[in-house]
């Protein structure tokens, strides 16, 4: 149902293939963006969000004193009672298979309260969906409806103390027993979300020790030999359950291996990929939130008697917090738009309909580890900010930042540090280049004989130096990064200093096209005037955020050189082609953006 909504709403010509953004010109092709939610699809939001307000923020004490019987645990049963927990399950166990710009608007809603919405979301997330997209039908049936119920609240074991960036590095080893009916679990997981209550783990391991063996087991907390280590002391997120789960000699039946042996690793990367895409979602909806409640504060903190929303600095924080939320935003669901149009390519009756779903997932992976890196950082920047905003009392508990300025850090390490992501961008889009499914050769040819006669500016209209600024932020990050492969060859792969610049390169290109394209659909589908804070944005931020790029590459530069002036000299000329700057009092556009957050006192394209 929720498919069919967006379908009708969506703009045409959605991409199909992960990293194609680098490759077209802005405009292109349309793409989905929250002013095309379907009405269906923000009640779902509405929905969420009337629970979070009403029933989990009114406990927030006791979700924060970890009195999960009283909170926690009975708060994950009523959402289930209201269908939340099931959203994206399979409509034949109890779910409504809910689309992926639908799961958007619900994940926005959901964490308002850090500590239980990482409860919920790990619960709805990673913990469940490895038995969605790789179960049989008789663990499905047997497990499902008690998890989408909250009668079982699930849990997703990867981690062990000597692995987490490199999760195959782990020890925990699986015997299959003499009579071949179960398996022993022997090992240690560490920082499980949901561990204390959790009565179902997902648990990878490597049966008989063999490296080409990680096998995923569903582990049941009653089965012989597991047990649960003590509650974590958490710089932030203290209401959530966070724990070490225990094997010695746990027993599992052999009916519970999920998947393929030694398939563990396919399970664990491709449900990581839309982990980290959710944890974008959710640190959006925080500087939703974080923006809402800085204003309101703004308006009624009074100094030199006059609101201290009225001076300069302030309003310059509640605009850079409402442009960061914007570009974040618009990722999100320009992103899960792609997954969903390509997933409604597949028929779910094909064999193995859920794990080509994952291979879509997986065609996006670049476009999600960018929404999650940006995302996340850019709530570690509103979230500073309304601290900054609130002044002394930012550092006061009983105020609205305190408590997320602490709970808002983990984000930077969940579902693979932004470390680790920033690796994968690059490294991804190298893959498919060398495998032929990424035509960027041809782009760095093309851009190669743009060079030696200079980039032609085209277009017209309210947002023309934008797009072509975006246009030539492509075309920067495909040629920094040929540079850098060009230098390294296959030994890029170790040049991590060299990877982040790509990475961030490309997340700069990613950020900026979705912005500009967002604002010129709002003026060709709503009129220049309804789209005046968009285009306010999107001056504000390619005009600072283009000349940030062209500083980073040339930073980048400086290392593949190597020092060497010569060299270096060679690529600054190439650079000084892409140097465009057009003048922008962005003071005044600054202004236009504050005073309408303030005016409707809360971030203003909800």
């Amino acid at each position: 149902m929720a498919q069919t909504a967006q379908k009708q709403a969506s703009p045409a010509l959605a991409e199909s293939h992960g990293g194609l953004f680098l490759l077209e010109k802005v405009g292109t092709r349309k793409i989905f963006t929250p002013e095309h939610l379907s009405d269906e699809q923000k009640q779902f939001a509405q929905l969420v969000h009337d629970f979070v307000t009403k029933e989990v923020m009114p406990k927030s004490d006791l979700i924060e004193d970890q009195k999960f019987d009283q909170a926690s645990i009975p708060l994950m049963k009523k959402a289930g009672e209201l269908g939340i927990l099931a959203a994206d399950f399979p409509e034949a166990y109890g779910g409504m298979g809910i689309d992926k710009v639908t799961g958007v608007v619900m994940g926005e809603n959901a964490c308002l309260q850090g500590s239980f919405g990482v409860t919920l979301m790990c619960h709805t997330g990673i913990a469940t969906w490895p038995l969605i997209y790789f179960g049989t039908e008789a663990q499905k049936a047997k497990y499902l409806p008690k998890l989408a119920t909250g009668e079982w609240i699930g849990a997703y074991c990867l981690t062990e103390p000597n692995s987490g960036s490199d999760a195959l590095g782990m020890r925990t080893r699986a015997t299959l027993s003499p009579d071949g009916k179960f398996y022993t679990l022997n090992g240690e997981k560490v920082f499980i979300t949901n561990g204390g209550f959790a009565k179902l783990f997902t648990v990878f391991a490597k049966i008989d020790g063999d490296d080409k063996k990680v096998t995923a087991f569903l582990v049941e907390k009653s089965f012989p030999g597991v047990s649960i280590g003590k509650e974590e002391k958490k710089m932030g997120i203290k209401g959530s359950s966070t724990t070490s789960v225990i094997f010695q000699d746990a027993k599992v039946p052999v009916e519970n291996i999920l998947g393929e042996i030694g398939r563990g690793h396919k399970v664990a990367f491709n449900i990581l990929n839309l982990g980290r895409f959710k944890l974008g979602v959710a640190a959006t909806g925080g500087s939703k939130y974080l923006i809402a409640q800085s204003v309101k504060y703004a308006k009624e903190r009074k100094q030199f008697n006059r609101p201290i929303a009225s001076f300069g600095l302030i309003q310059k924080k509640l605009s850079d917090m409402v442009i960061h939320t914007f570009v974040s935003e618009g990722m999100n669901y320009r992103t899960a738009s792609l997954m969903d149009e390509a997933i409604k390519k597949l028929d779910k009756k094909e064999p193995k309909y859920h794990e080509k779903v994952l291979a879509i997932v997986e065609e996006f992976a670049v476009e999600s580890s960018i929404a999650k890196v940006y995302g996340s950082e850019s709530l570690d920047f509103v979230v500073d900010e309304a601290v900054q905003i609130l002044g002394g009392y930012g550092f006061l508990s009983e105020y609205f930042a305190e408590r997320p300025y602490r709970d808002q850090r983990v984000n930077r390490i969940f579902e693979g540090t932004n470390e680790i992501n920033r690796l994968l961008i690059p490294g991804m889009l190298i893959k498919r280049t060398m495998k032929g499914e990424l035509d960027l050769m041809g782009e760095v040819s093309r851009i190669l004989a743009e060079l030696k006669t200079g980039f032609t500016k085209t277009g017209t209209g309210l947002l023309v130096d934008e797009i072509y600024q975006t246009d030539l932020a492509k075309r920067l990050a495909v040629y920094a990064s040929a540079v850098a492969v060009q230098k390294y060859a296959e030994g890029i792969k170790e040049e991590q200093f060299v990877l982040e610049y790509m990475a961030d390169l490309c997340t700069d290109a990613y950020c900026m096209d979705t912005a500009v394209i967002r604002a010129l659909q709002m003026i060709e589908e709503k009129g220049e005037s309804a789209a005046a804070i968009a285009v306010a944005i999107v001056k504000t931020y390619v005009n600072e955020r283009y000349h940030d790029m062209i500083g980073r590459a040339k930073r980048m530069f400086a290392v593949v050189a190597g020092g060497a002036a010569d060299e270096f000299q060679k690529y600054a000329r190439a650079l000084q082609r892409f140097d465009y700057y057009v003048p922008i009092d962005t003071v005044a556009t600054r202004k236009k953006i504050a005073e309408k957050a303030i005016e409707v006192e809360k971030y203003p394209f909800d």
